[in-house]
């Protein structure tokens, strides 16, 4: 990892922009002890659901569909929650395709796992490649948000899959005033999303010594697109994930 030498200070404390995980198994958690860290959660933006009457003024009939395509866990929340509330009986038949295990073992929070057709990729929809090619003739329902995964719909639409996305919840921007007057080391980001939440809250941010760590290209853009300067970017090919990226940079200004 290249390193501004000018901006190369101490880190003592990381403020990661999504919820508090629900148990302690978060990589954060072992960083934060690790480095001896003041770790913070905040989630800068939180997601509310779309009511079935909203869905049913689009015309989507989620009977016309043979299958369905999960990009996140909120989808999977969303998708039974509307169903429960259009009293729809989900098809013991109905095929899911989750871009990642985790989410379709997610699954299980719904449905008898073992007695449904669930196929998984690795993290993306590409990874689903050749699952998806061996069942083409599907029809996909792909449940999203209002900031729906574009790089996900223009991947199905270019490889002529028939699906149709379904927003069953909104992105909206989280009120985190009382953040004003904290500073921290490190912030880091994971959606474009985030980003326009940290401006809204506060319309005059300045950056000054705070390094920013940020997960993929849109979410990356996005920072660069206001002028802040990214520190510490991620997936590389040496780091994976958030936590790998956030980690090799303080060992280098932490010694």
């Amino acid at each position: 990892m290249q390193i501004d030498v000018a901006r190369a200070k101490k880190v003592k404390s990381v403020l990661v922009t999504l919820p508090k995980p629900e148990n302690d198994k978060s990589p954060y958690f072992t960083l934060a002890e690790k480095y001896n860290l003041k770790l913070d959660f905040r989630g800068f933006i939180h997601v509310e659901g779309v009511p079935a009457r909203e869905i049913r003024k689009d015309r989507i009939n989620f009977s016309d569909f043979s299958a369905v395509i999960f990009t996140s866990k909120n989808a999977v929340d969303h998708f039974f929650r509307v169903c429960e509330e259009m009293r729809f009986e989900v098809s013991a038949e109905l095929k899911y395709f989750c871009i990642s295990e985790a989410i379709a073992l997610y699954l299980q929070k719904y449905i008898q796992y073992r007695k449904r057709k669930i196929f998984f990729g690795k993290q993306t929809a590409k990874d689903l490649e050749e699952v998806l090619k061996k069942h083409s003739k599907e029809k996909f329902l792909f449940p999203c948000s209002d900031v729906a995964n574009e790089e996900t719909q223009k991947w199905l639409q270019d490889n002529g899959y028939d699906f149709t996305p379904a927003v069953l919840f909104k992105t909206v921007i989280s009120d985190i005033a009382d953040l004003k007057d904290v500073f921290y080391d490190i912030i880091v980001f994971f959606s474009p999303s985030s980003v326009q939440s940290l401006y809204e809250n506060f319309p005059d941010f300045v950056q000054n010594n705070t390094r920013i760590a940020a997960f993929g290209t849109s979410t990356q853009q996005a920072l660069l697109e206001k002028g802040l300067l990214l520190d510490i970017p991620a997936p590389t090919p040496s780091a994976p994930s958030m936590t790998m990226a956030v980690e090799q940079y303080i060992k280098q200004v932490n010694k």
